[in-house]
């Protein structure tokens, strides 16, 4: 009897001390900007703007070399982002702005993320993550379309597009912009936006070290409006125009910001066990003075400026630092690659359109994760197929690239090879078929904006 009670004691302790050692699972913290210029970085190649801290990061991470969105907008390219999928299939196709219409009656708050599509936070709430999001939201702006209805447990942001960086002395119009903390709190933050926002994330992190986390950091910057601190501002000896010196100070204050979390994650010990992606929710806008060059095009063109990001990722040791990888991903991509790491059952999400990273940066895959990529906004659309890129424009015939040999798309080859632009045009418009009418409209303005850009920024 007694050695049977020895038996079970050993085998109880052993459960134990299995349990007590078994790894947490790692954490996650994704580092959003808003309209940066693929180009303003000094990773990127910057030779005047200064990010040291995302430099240091680069210099430890896979740089991912054609990282593309899902959207060359704001609103479209985040829920792509959030449920892994092509948004146009649920409808998301246009930004969700107030002065836009919805066929079926809806207002600008009203304007978001259908509830019927699941959410980051959602799936690695299954793993038991805690998910905090902080910054910019701007998937829905009613409550039901809240961070804390769509599986986030905190939230400190604000539901719209963009607002000030200095504490509004007066509520805003739009009441979007304002300050929010979990739900309906809404106090003015105390200080420059964008530090505010890293001071959250590393009090954020302190709370959350115990338990794995999904950090959603989600800047405004250096969206409009042009705020700064004057201390960012560059040297005199650094020659910019105004409106890049503005631009300058905010990539600045938003590189200190990301400096912020990474050292508060390496004095807590857990970089090594945390997930860190660095990227950009579209290419660089026209009004802020963003630089996508080489690149051609901005913010609404389907041109590579519009749609290509930097894209860092780094697993603590787990792949080798300060490489490439040089085959197109897109930021739908991420969700698969958190659930992947975040070891959830793929059940359930046979309809996401993203692929894991980690077969791919690990060896077992050798093969471009995607073959085909599309995009589309109203009239205007774009396929890659391998290395082939058609353009479809509103008002003038296709363009065609072959974005190996030309990723500057500086050579329209539509005219010389016309049975490759009908094959990638019957391409584009099956996916198409496949695909969800938008559920509101947007001002024909908006086209017109994304026309001119073209004709301006190619």
């Amino acid at each position: 009897m007694r050695k049977g009670i020895k038996t079970v004691q050993f085998i109880l302790l052993t459960a134990a001390l299995l349990a007590t050692e078994s790894p947490k699972p790692p954490n996650i913290i994704l580092l959003f900007a808003d309209d940066a210029g693929y180009s303003d970085f000094g990773f990127q190649g910057s030779p005047n703007f200064q990010t040291p801290n995302l430099d240091k990061l680069a210099s430890e991470s896979v740089r991912f070399t054609q990282a593309y969105t899902t959207s060359a907008v704001c609103g479209p390219s985040r829920a792509g982002l959030m449920t892994g999928r092509y948004q146009q299939k649920f409808g998301y196709e246009e930004n969700n702005v107030p002065s836009y219409m919805s066929p079926v009656g809806l207002t600008g708050p009203d304007m978001g993320l259908p509830l019927d599509q699941k959410t980051i936070a959602d799936y690695l709430k299954k793993a038991g993550y805690k998910n905090i999001f902080l910054g910019k939201w701007h998937l829905g702006g009613a409550d039901r379309y809240h961070p804390l209805k769509r599986g986030f447990d905190e939230f400190y942001g604000f539901r719209g597009g963009a607002r000030n960086y200095w504490p509004y002395q007066e509520p805003p119009k739009d009441p979007l912009r304002k300050w929010e903390r979990n739900f309906k709190q809404f106090v003015e933050p105390e200080g420059y936006l964008t530090d505010v926002i890293a001071n959250e994330a590393v009090k954020s992190i302190e709370r959350n070290k115990e338990n794995p986390f999904f950090l959603f950091v989600s800047f405004n910057a250096p969206h409009t409006p042009m705020h700064f601190l004057e201390d960012d501002l560059p040297d005199n000896d650094i020659r910019l125009t105004d409106k890049r010196r503005q631009l300058y100070a905010m990539m600045k204050s938003m590189d200190r910001a990301c400096g912020k979390i990474l050292d508060k994650l390496e004095k807590l010990g857990l970089t090594e066990n945390t997930l860190i992606i660095f990227t950009n929710d579209n290419g660089g806008a026209w009004i802020n003075d963003s630089n996508n060059r080489p690149l051609s095009g901005v913010k609404f063109t389907h041109l590579e400026g519009g749609i290509r990001v930097p894209f860092l990722l780094k697993y603590g040791n787990q792949f080798k630092a300060s490489t490439t990888f040089d085959y197109p991903i897109s930021t739908f991509d991420l969700l698969p690659t958190f659930t992947e790491i975040a070891e959830l059952s793929e059940e359930g999400m046979e309809h996401i359109d993203g692929v894991s990273l980690i077969p791919f940066l690990n060896g077992k895959n050798n093969f471009r994760p995607h073959k085909t990529l599309y995009w589309k906004n109203d009239a205007q659309a774009a396929i890659r197929d391998g290395d082939w890129k058609l353009i479809r424009m509103p008002d003038r015939p296709a363009l065609l690239f072959n974005i190996a040999k030309d990723p500057y798309e500086k050579k329209d080859l539509a005219k010389k090879y016309p049975k490759k632009v009908e094959k990638l045009y019957k391409k584009l418009f099956t996916w198409e078929t496949t695909l969800k009418r938008s559920l509101w409209v947007t001002r024909r303005e908006i086209i017109q904006m994304g026309i001119e850009a073209f004709d301006k920024y190619r």
